[in-house]
């Protein structure tokens, strides 16, 4: 009732007013594709820019290619030449006071050329750390901090689940300028980002599994432990500055914030970026410095997306002396999963990508690309600023003070996540929050909305769909985005009054009484947000009793690596009667959807619109396009099901609905008579 409320009050505003000059990323924000030779496998770890402005890229495949001319100036395609080969899965790349650094799965490495021909001649190990030779070791870095440090984050193995196999292993290392190490951090699980912000302070970029229930960045600082605890099993060492143990963690399920109150040096993210909404993988953060040029955002984090292959914008302030923010969608679209981003010298965003083994909602294996500014303004909520007793939104233009006064423009909820072993968590403690007051500047850029409460160390949830601009009737670019409150402001809060009461909500509530059963259904059913499914018949874990006399053909599914199921093609008799079993072997959350005929695709897009109910209902929307489904899998957990093979012969095609899956984990049934 609530929802229909909101979207009544959302037609109502529009009632009457002239149409919309709705603006597009692709307009705003365009993307350039930089052209690889067919030769070359851009499988991008890591990049970073040369003093001539070339582009020094490495691979996966343990190659850095130098890329001349890569804005294709005057036309000219750019040109790539091979600088070292040799080396193992490079996930980080810098140029660091005339020579490049990178790093292997068991090393810091330096390269230089010493003959000056273009390739690389000395492959010089700086630092190594041991490895189990598990396949999750991943490292990456370095970057350079505020000090002169490099800095380097170290991956946890995965046996089933997180372990610090080899020492310093779910570790934030720094090296000193004569490549002295010092343990930094602990808590990491899969550290695939980190950068400084416009201050120096580092952040890093963290993705969901055990102990972490959504992806997320947090201000790292020396003896932080930020929640992983496989790498506690170093914390004894000498020259550890943790001082927490395996045991101090709890295991109970509670929000982390509540945890953290109770256990010293537990450190909350600063932003969470909320898990299937905003993206699924974090990987590359990149300040918005002066050597930048994207639209009114400077000194705001720009953090992408493997999964989802897409950026987000982050606006991070500091509330007593503790980092908060929101963070928004900013551009969607890439042709391949995001992994690495550097400043060009003309401003625009160089994009690398690489999807092998990690499925991405881009298609292509690899790639890169160009983020540029078109120069036009986009209508955008700049900034949200925490108050006493509500937030503050700042806008890159003047909104219209009669969508911004009215309450039906927004919609505010808060929410968090369990903080425990299991890999991933669902959306816990949800509620909705009301709006007491509204008060807009006297420019029209900032709109203050007090609301009934605030709920500290809770994200908030904030959508803006309502608001218009002042001039032209633009709606907003993105109107939504997440509030990460880990502390709430001091200060004079505002007193409700007639003056600074929000309109629309009798409104909403008077046309709801004049409107009959058949004009709120067939409304509600225009609303984007997808459902989850609750029908129990899709989802049978007994054999039916009218089974027993028949035959039940067994199939027995698994996982391989690189997010595919082991089988992909079936041939069934209409009508069979199926015991299927699909046990989950990989180290991420899967499940098994069975479609209708050519609804594989269609299913897997329903899933990205079921905002934070998703993990709820095992990502399985309601629709009368899935058949049967299995549900959400925890590596290493198996679920068995029941279903009858459609009567109709056909291409039935089954997915994994995990968000962004659906894009390469599948297969299909073909039915015959």
């Amino acid at each position: 009732m609530k929802n229909l409320k909101y979207l009544l009050s959302l037609l109502l505003l529009g009632a009457g007013m002239a149409k919309t000059n709705a603006q597009t990323e692709n307009t705003i924000f365009p993307i350039v594709t930089i052209p690889i030779p067919k030769e070359v496998a851009l499988e991008v770890g890591g990049m970073t820019f040369l003093p001539n402005d070339e582009l020094a890229v490495a691979t996966r495949r343990g190659e850095v290619w130098i890329i001349t001319n890569p804005y294709m100036k005057d036309g000219q395609q750019p040109k790539y030449r091979l600088f070292a080969h040799g080396m193992h899965e490079i996930l980080g790349l810098s140029y660091i006071k005339g020579d490049l650094y990178l790093t292997q799965r068991a090393e810091l490495t330096r390269l230089r050329d010493l003959d000056g021909d273009g390739e690389a001649d000395e492959y010089r190990t700086m630092y190594s750390w041991p490895l189990s030779g598990n396949y999750h070791e991943y490292a990456y870095g370095p970057m350079l901090d505020k000090d002169g440090n490099m800095v380097v984050t170290l991956n946890l193995g995965w046996i089933g689940f997180g372990e610090s196999m080899s020492k310093w292993h779910g570790w934030m290392l720094k090296f000193t300028p004569d490549f002295k190490m010092k343990p930094f951090a602990t808590g990491f699980r899969s550290p695939a980002a980190f950068a400084l912000n416009n201050s120096g302070d580092i952040f890093y970029a963290e993705n969901q599994g055990d102990w972490v229930g959504s992806g997320s960045i947090t201000h790292v600082e020396e003896g932080d432990f930020v929640g992983n605890p496989a790498g506690l099993i170093w914390a004894d060492q000498p020259d550890s500055p943790v001082k927490l143990r395996k045991k101090d963690i709890p295991d109970t399920g509670e929000p982390k914030y509540d945890v953290a109150k109770r256990v010293p040096g537990l450190k909350t993210p600063s932003v969470w970026i909320p898990h299937s909404i905003m993206g699924n993988s974090t990987s590359g953060i990149l300040s918005y410095s002066d050597n930048g040029n994207m639209g009114p955002f400077k000194g705001q984090l720009f953090v992408g997306d493997q999964a989802q292959s897409k950026i987000s914008r982050v606006f991070l302030e500091k509330v007593k002396g503790v980092y908060q923010g929101m963070v928004f969608p900013f551009r969607e679209g890439f042709s391949s999963g995001i992994l690495r981003m550097n400043w060009g010298s003309d401003g625009s965003m160089l994009v690398g990508m690489t999807s092998r083994g990690w499925s991405s909602t881009g298609k292509e294996e690899y790639g890169l690309q160009r983020l540029t500014w078109s120069g036009v303004m986009p209508f955008e909520v700049q900034t949200v600023k925490a108050q006493p007793d509500g937030f503050e939104l700042e806008f890159t233009m003047p909104v219209d003070e009669k969508t911004a006064r009215n309450a039906g423009s927004y919609k505010l909820s808060t929410f968090t996540y369990k903080y425990h072993h299991i890999y991933g968590s669902p959306v816990i403690n949800q509620s909705p929050r009301s709006i007491k007051a509204i008060v807009i500047s006297p420019d029209h850029k900032r709109v203050r909305l007090v609301l009934d409460s605030l709920k500290e160390g809770y994200i908030h949830e904030i959508k803006t769909e309502g608001i218009r601009s002042e001039n032209g009737n633009t709606p907003l670019l993105h109107n939504y985005g997440y509030y990460t409150l880990n502390k709430i402001p001091d200060g004079e809060k505002i007193v409700a009054t007639d003056e600074n009461k929000p309109t629309g909500a009798m409104e909403a509530d008077h046309a709801m009484q004049g409107m009959d059963h058949h004009n709120m259904k067939n409304m509600a059913s225009t609303g984007e947000k997808v459902t989850g499914s609750t029908d129990a018949g899709k989802h049978v874990t007994k054999q039916p009793e009218s089974w027993k006399n028949g035959v039940v053909k067994t199939i027995l599914l698994g996982t391989k690596p690189g997010l595919k199921f082991n089988i992909t093609n079936l041939t069934l008799k209409a009508g069979t009667k199926v015991k299927l079993t699909f046990a989950n072997t990989d180290d991420m959350l899967h499940n098994f959807v069975l479609t209708t005929p050519g609804s594989g695709n269609v299913v897997g897009e329903m899933v990205m619109k079921m905002g934070l109910d998703g993990e709820k209902y095992d990502f399985v929307p309601n629709s009368v396009k899935v058949i049967a489904h299995t549900s959400l899998l925890q590596p290493g957990k198996s679920d068995t099901i029941y279903f009858t093979v459609p009567k109709t012969p056909g291409i039935y095609p089954f997915i994994c609905t995990y968000p962004g899956h659906y894009m390469v984990m599948k297969g299909q049934i073909k039915v015959v008579k």
